[in-house]
């Protein structure tokens, strides 16, 4: 019989352990139930078991060691935080490198992608000159001689890595625990490739970045060839890890002590308390998981992740340890409005925005300014990026955009309903400048690349276009995302504008622009951006001929249903007309980006979002009647009212299976609708010979849902719909298919029709009744009745699949708080796309209410474990704040020492 059993992370060995009543200790860094939480978002609600069985798995062990760089992992009931267990050299560095081959001078590379099958083929001039590699990697090869020159494998097949990794100057592989651990003990800097849809690796990461240990190469640029650049920065890396390596000891202490069943072992006396069983079951729920910024932190995330925006990226430390220089704000609340003080407005309204984020906003942008130099290479990426993204010298275009809080309407907008939308007080800002192709400020791997454009170039002499190339040089779009992590991706994009043509010289398609931002996980957020270049190309037969340097920051949390996707689009949008003088009204700024989701994104969003972050009002909603896009008169929202929204924390997608699945359904039930009108239509033809002109406009097909009257549709239509429908079976019944052009049909999917179907009908009939409802006089009747057409929506998103437990707790509690007689509360509803994200609130404004949201709050977290963001005030959308064109005054000295700050504008 064994006394203990030890496993990394697997989780049907710790039930397995618990029912044989044998202790079991699990040492990880990573746990399955968090690994699959991106995968639930895609997968959809009915897989949400597999999660809870490897919570309940895990929870019935004993004791987890938990390694640096852990993830969150709140299902163990015990935690006990041990040092690094990793594999150390044996060998003197010389020792190896002798053995090796490898000269005084010489650089040595080590390609390290684990066990996995690489089919690609390296060559030669991937090499910088100077550098050789050794290849420790199952490349599909059959011989030494395959692989290219001063490339080559350790002598003997069982090599010890760490030996081989001790003797090199840099390791080029993906990050797993293994590598990492590995780099950091033996100070050796690592240039990664991402890996997509791996949760366990934005934690390492980040624990090689805090450590000054890493260099990430771009896909794109991995499989180009295209690896000097990022080897030559990872030469200028000062690896410098701190932490001790004497993980395995201890574990080993524990496991005896486990095993003996000595509770007194100094290291399993020190643990912690356990925590409650439902909190820590309710955590593992995937949905849950964000990797958040400082003020939204999630439990269990490592102190010295969320320390990244609340500290660390506060300071940029001087790479000599000493003096700090100006901080790189967490958000702009941290950034002091400075507008007067650092840019001269040359272009928009200053004074307007004197006390908005857009002031703080350029006071980050002035803090990008100071010189490079002082910039630390343990800075995060995105802030190295941004400060070498912009020309001083040279105007700054800039634009904002808020995201969205749904009160009203909701998914119904793809069926004609009205909705009513909230600008909130958050928002995306976007800095765009145009930079002439002479005058680009280019990164190092870009300009690598440009240099190897000229000379595979320079014997095309008879092309015009590529002696223009070699004369010239190449316009290139490149982009910085600050909060990059909270998305766990990549921070930086860029690319040539070049590749937006195809080799005719005509205008991607929006098919093959979407291929293009698909080919990177990491970096498919550039699409929401460049997609508007795209966009503007083809819809409006612009000519960009300047490069362009974007940086993009954003307040709006992402995966929270308020439309944080909307406000990236309609800021980008906004900036790229601003800096090239194109004039678009209001309403076709928001058409247009929604295209950039629709067709370059590829996400299957109807157009409220957009109209709401272009369109909004502050104090406002914005009233919209889509059929498809009928702005009606903004709905003032009255002293007396207060609307919040609050983050449930369980993560929502658009792109989710649960959306698309109930959209689909909904354009379903449409098709058979009419379907069924015009078998009415015929049969009435048939037995009266012809029919009055009246009966036939009667049956005419609908455009759509909202157009039906609640009554007509329960009494003709409701009950001959199907609850479900094969995608088979509808085909079968409307060859002609569905009619929703960013939607496909599964013939092996069985939808939802009725309830999906119907929630548009009623939807449309609730918000109108919540618009004239909302305009009447103050009364605790008011309320009652605007809360309860919320309920009522909520109840029907519910009806259709796109609940979550998250959301209808808080649902829950704001309805025990309404009954309960206080008068502060009175509806709630989710919002968006449902599947989690925010929740509106809808109360009394004053005291009393913010005291009743403070309660729900409370009772949330307790519950949960997870304390909630709330959404309160709004702001004007991007239309009415229009652009500002800044630039950077310059510092001079007045002889006397003092440091003057003088416009670059004109006079």
């Amino acid at each position: 019989m064994a006394d203990c059993v030890l496993v990394d992370c697997v989780p049907v060995a710790c039930a397995a352990a618990a029912r044989a009543r044998v202790p079991c200790v699990c040492v990880t860094n990573f746990s399955w139930d968090f690994i699959y939480a991106d995968f639930m978002v895609a997968a959809g609600k009915e897989s949400r078991h597999i999660v809870w069985q490897i919570a309940e798995d895990y929870a019935s062990c004993a004791m987890l060691l938990r390694l640096p760089g852990f993830t969150p992992m709140p299902a163990f009931r015990q935690v006990i935080d041990v040092p690094l267990v990793v594999r150390r050299a044996r060998r003197a560095r010389a020792d190896v490198r002798a053995e090796l081959g490898i000269r005084e001078g010489e650089r040595l590379l080590l390609f390290n992608f684990g066990g996995q099958d690489a089919s690609w083929q390296l060559l030669e001039e991937f090499l910088p000159p100077g550098w050789k590699c050794v290849v420790c990697t199952m490349l599909p090869l059959n011989g030494e001689s395959q692989l290219p020159p001063r490339f080559f494998r350790p002598s003997s097949e069982d090599a010890y890595i760490p030996d081989i990794l001790n003797a090199c100057d840099a390791m080029l592989g993906k990050i797993g625990y293994g590598t990492t651990s590995e780099a950091l003990a033996h100070g050796i800097p690592m240039v990664f490739v991402r890996r997509d849809f791996f949760n366990e690796e934005p934690f390492l990461r980040k624990l090689l970045e805090v450590n000054g240990a890493s260099v990430e190469m771009p896909r794109r640029d991995f499989f180009a060839g295209r690896w000097a650049p990022y080897l030559e920065a990872a030469l200028r890396l000062r690896v410098q890890y701190k932490g001790a390596l004497n993980g395995a000891e201890m574990v080993a202490d524990a496991v005896e002590a486990v095993a003996a069943g000595n509770t007194e072992a100094p290291l399993i006396a020190s643990a912690p308390p356990e925590r409650a069983t439902r909190v820590r079951l309710r955590d593992t729920i995937v949905f849950g998981y964000q990797l958040q910024r400082a003020h939204q932190r999630t439990f269990d995330v490592p102190e010295w992740y969320g320390d990244l925006y609340r500290k660390a990226a506060r300071r940029w430390p001087a790479d000599s340890g000493g003096e700090q220089t100006h901080a790189a704000p967490s958000s702009l609340a941290d950034a002091e409005p400075t507008m007067d003080a650092h840019f001269s407005v040359l272009d928009g309204d200053a004074m307007l925005h004197a006390d908005s984020d857009v002031s703080s906003f350029l006071s980050l942008l002035a803090r990008l300014s100071e010189p490079q130099a002082e910039i630390s290479p343990r800075s995060l990426p995105e802030w190295r990026a941004a400060g070498a993204l912009f020309d001083w010298d040279s105007p700054i275009t800039v634009s904002r955009a808020p995201g969205r809080l749904d009160v009203m309407g909701g998914i119904a907008d793809y069926s004609g309903s009205l909705v009513l939308q909230m600008p909130i007080a958050q928002a995306c800002v976007v800095a765009l400048q145009r930079q002439p192709v002479g005058k680009q400020r280019l990164w190092q791997h870009t300009r690598h690349r440009h240099n190897e454009l000229r000379r595979n170039c320079s014997d095309a002499s008879g092309d015009a276009g590529v002696a223009a190339i070699s004369a010239h040089g190449v316009a290139s779009i490149r982009l910085v995302s600050t909060g990059a992590d909270a998305g766990n991706r990549a921070p930086t994009f860029d690319m040539d504008l070049r590749d937006l043509f195809d080799a005719s010289g005509e205008v991607l398609s929006y098919e093959r622009a979407r291929a293009y931002f698909e080919q990177d996980t990491s970096r498919r957020w550039a699409a929401y951006v460049v997609g508007a270049v795209v966009v503007l190309m083809r819809e409006k037969g612009v000519r960009f001929e300047d490069g362009m340097a974007i940086l993009v920051h954003s307040e709006v949390p992402e995966g929270k249903g308020v439309s944080s996707s909307a406000s990236v689009e309609v800021a980008a949008m906004s900036a790229l007309a601003g800096a090239h003088g194109l004039e678009l009204d209001r309403k076709e700024l928001a058409v247009l980006c929604q295209k950039v989701e629709n067709l370059v994104v590829g996400a299957p969003c109807g157009l409220m979002d957009q109209m709401a972050s272009a369109c909004g009002m502050d104090g406002s909603l914005m009233r919209m009647l889509c059929q498809p896009d009928l702005l009606q008169p903004e709905l003032h929202v009255p002293s007396h009212v207060a609307l919040w929204g609050i983050d449930s924390g369980i993560r929502h997608s658009v792109g989710g299976s649960d959306y698309g699945s109930v959209r689909v359904g909904a354009f379903m039930g449409k098709a058979l609708i009419n379907a069924r009108r015009a078998e009415v239509e015929r049969s009435s033809a048939d037995a009266e010979g012809d029919m009055h002109g009246a009966a036939k406009a009667a049956l005419k097909p609908i455009r759509h849902l909202a157009e039906l009257r609640v009554h007509d549709f329960e009494k003709v239509y409701e009950g001959r719909l199907p609850e479900t429908m094969s995608g088979e079976d509808f085909l079968r019944v409307c060859p002609d298919g569905h009619g929703d052009s960013v939607t496909t049909i599964d013939r092996a999917t069985t939808y939802a029709v009725r309830a999906p179907t119907a929630h548009p009908v009623r939807e449309h009939f609730r918000v109108r009744a919540f618009a004239q409802v909302l305009c009447a006089e103050d009364s605790d009747e008011q309320l009652e009745v605007l809360g309860e057409l919320m309920f009522q929506s909520h109840e029907s998103y519910g009806a259709c699949g796109l609940g979550s437990t998250g959301t209808d707790r808080l649902v829950e509690l704001v309805r025990e708080e309404a009954e309960s007689g206080g008068g502060a509360l009175h509806g709630a509803k989710i919002t968006g796309g449902g599947s989690g994200g925010t929740v509106c609130v809808l109360g009394r404004a004053g005291v009393a209410g913010e005291a009743a949201l403070s309660r729900i709050v409370e009772r949330y977290a307790s519950e949960t474990g997870h304390k909630p963001y709330v959404f309160s005030g709004s702001s004007e959308g991007a239309a009415a704040f229009g652009t500002l064109k800044v630039l950077r005054k310059k510092e001079s000295s007045d002889g006397g020492g003092k440091r003057l700050l003088l416009s670059a504008g004109p006079a």
